[in-house]
C-alpha cells in the first residue's frame, strides 16, 4: 500500500506560513551547505500530490510554472463545480473514502503538500503515514499552524532526526494509525 506522508518546513513555534499563507520566511533561513533538506530525494519517491485549494492557489500566485507538472496532482475543495484544470484534478465530496482509495492504487507514495487544514483532515482520519518536519531556527508568532485545532490526540513514532548547518533539525515520524 502507498503511503501519504506530508514533507513540510515549520517555524520554531509550529507555524507552516504567515496568516496570509505567505512562506517567504523561508528565503530567511541560513542554508550555507547549499542543501535541498533531502527534497529531491524525496520528490523521487512520490509520484503523486495532494493539497488544499488555498494552497493550490497560493502555488500559482508565485509566478513560475507549476513545479509539480510531472506528478498526478490532486486538490482537495468544498465547490463541487470545480473538476479539472491543466495541473490538477479537484476533489470533492467523501475526500476519506477516496483517499483510501488512491493510497490502494499501485504506484508510488503520495505527498500530502498541506496546508494546516488538509494535514487535520488527514491526521484525524488515520490516512497519514508518515511527518518529515523540517524545524525552522525562527519563530514566525502569528501563522498557520501546522495542525488546527481541531486535530484529535495520535501518537508518532520519531524514526529519524538530521542535523544541518545554518540550524535547521529534520524530523522524521511514523504515526501510528491503528491504535
Amino acid at each position: 500500500m502507498r503511503k501519504i506522508t506530508a514533507y513540510l518546513a515549520i517555524s520554531l513555534d509550529g507555524k507552516i506560513a504567515k496568516p496570509d499563507g505567505d512562506v517567504s520566511w523561508l528565503d530567511e533561513i541560513p542554508n550555507p551547505e547549499n542543501s535541498d533538506f533531502g527534497y529531491k530525494a524525496f520528490y523521487s519517491s512520490i509520484d503523486t500530490t495532494i493539497m488544499g485549494n488555498e494552497t493550490y492557489r497560493m502555488v500559482l500566485g508565485f509566478g513560475v510554472d507549476f513545479p509539480y507538472s510531472d506528478k498526478q496532482n490532486f486538490v482537495i475543495t468544498r465547490d463541487h463545480r470545480l473538476t479539472q484544470d491543466e495541473n490538477v484534478t479537484f476533489i470533492s465530496g467523501n475526500v476519506e473514502k477516496w483517499a483510501g482509495k488512491l493510497k490502494g492504487e499501485k504506484g508510488k507514495d503520495i505527498w500530502l503538500i498541506g496546508g494546516g487544514q488538509m494535514n487535520t483532515l488527514f491526521l484525524n482520519a488515520g490516512l497519514l503515514d508518515e511527518l518529515h518536519v523540517h524545524v525552522m531556527p525562527l519563530v514566525l508568532g502569528d501563522g498557520i499552524p501546522l495542525f488546527s485545532d481541531k486535530t484529535v490526540h495520535r501518537k508518532m513514532d520519531l524514526q529519524s532526526e538530521r542535523r544541518f548547518q545554518g540550524g535547521v533539525v529534520e524530523l522524521i515520524y511514523k504515526l501510528k494509525n491503528n491504535e
